[in-house]
């Protein structure tokens, strides 16, 4: 049996032999981040993510959520892919910021390129549940991972992980913003970990970069023009306004993390799940948008890109291809997009005639 007061350093210790680069505590009083929580709702920011309005201020309240909560346990798990940092003497982001560049070129969000992490934290923060209750006996515990109505980035916060950016994502000194974040709700007392100090300072440069003008002020997100809301979480059209500036992204962004500073000190994922696979990185517009149904799902299996649906990735390829048409006047392009002008999916055959369109 592990003391309680030696807990908290035992199972930083398993978490480490799971992957984990980071494990700290939080309490379960959030109160005070509930009136920010409900005056986003209630401007409508979440857009048609409606899980978040649909459990009201339980993601605010961890003892409601999971009853007999009394302390959080937040993980962080580094994601940047091991090769990147060795392919990328110049810096990793100068390398993605190169990909935006290149109209006809498709870029899938970092986090995005291999396993599902849903997948791969879920099943270690079990394993490292486990291993606790081998130590403690049988304890009550619920395992979390971007799951439901949980609070992440303010759990995270005020247990240490980092701070809150700009853009709203969490920030490190040792790690920046490339990590995920998973929670175990437990029904043991541990002793909250501190929270660190901002160190973001006067830079706004997440604010000035975004292609959408998503992040409204500091600290404030407007999810509806994210392009990775409308990549990922929306499922009608894409607003008319916004297709322009969504340049060459198809799944997702990274624009406001590839900027940020604190991003040069981004460790690189000790577990494999996490490395680039084939076929999703450096793959032109127009190649990908030839995958029929069936190839999509081989080529996306395992991975998050698959949650999407075969009818979203085409609307969102679509888009960037006539982002494409309008600066390049490609006939490869052209000829790709005229293709699929007759697609059986009317939100694609919108999308398509609207990137035709571009090149008048």
């Amino acid at each position: 049996m592990v003391c309680s007061s030696q807990l908290v350093p035992q199972i930083q210790g398993w978490a480490r032999e799971l992957g984990f680069s980071q494990i700290k505590v939080a309490g379960v009083d959030l109160s005070s981040a509930e009136p920010g929580l409900m005056q986003w709702l209630a401007q409508g920011f979440h857009g048609e993510m409606h899980y978040m309005a649909a459990h009201g201020l339980k993601r605010a309240r961890p003892a409601e959520l999971v009853p007999g909560t009394v302390s959080v346990i937040t993980a962080r798990m580094d994601y940047l892919p091991r090769a990147m940092a060795l392919d990328a003497p110049e810096g990793w982001q100068a390398i993605e910021l190169g990909r935006l560049a290149r109209p006809t070129e498709a870029v899938v969000s970092v986090y995005a390129r291999g396993r599902d992490y849903h997948k791969v934290l879920r099943a270690r923060l079990q394993k490292l549940s486990d291993r606790v209750a081998e130590a403690v006996g049988p304890f009550g515990h619920r395992v979390f991972t971007d799951s439901a109505p949980v609070l992440e980035a303010e759990l995270a916060r005020r247990s240490g992980q980092g701070w809150r950016g700009k853009h709203t994502l969490v920030l490190s000194r040792e790690a920046g913003s490339m990590f995920f974040l998973g929670e175990i709700y437990v029904d043991m007392p541990l002793e909250p970990t501190e929270p660190v100090t901002h160190h973001c300072g006067s830079c706004q440069a997440c604010i000035d970069v975004c292609p959408t003008q998503a992040i409204i002020a500091p600290y404030r997100l407007d999810a509806r023009r994210c392009i990775s809301y409308l990549t990922i979480e929306h499922a009608g059209p894409i607003p008319l306004e916004l297709r322009p500036l969504m340049g060459n992204r198809i799944y997702g962004c990274d624009d406001c993390q590839l900027i940020c500073p604190w991003n040069k000190f981004a460790q690189t994922s000790s577990l494999p799940d996490f490395d680039v696979r084939a076929g999703l990185v450096g793959q032109q517009l127009v190649h990908l948008f030839t995958w029929d149904e069936e190839t999509f799902l081989r080529m996306t299996e395992g991975g998050p890109i698959r949650r999407i649906g075969h009818e979203r990735w085409l609307r969102n390829i679509a888009v960037a291809l006539g982002n494409a048409l309008r600066t390049t006047r490609d006939p490869v392009v052209r000829a790709a997009l005229a293709a699929r002008a007759d697609d059986p999916s009317p939100l694609v055959r919108e999308h398509v005639a609207w990137a035709l369109a571009q090149e008048n």
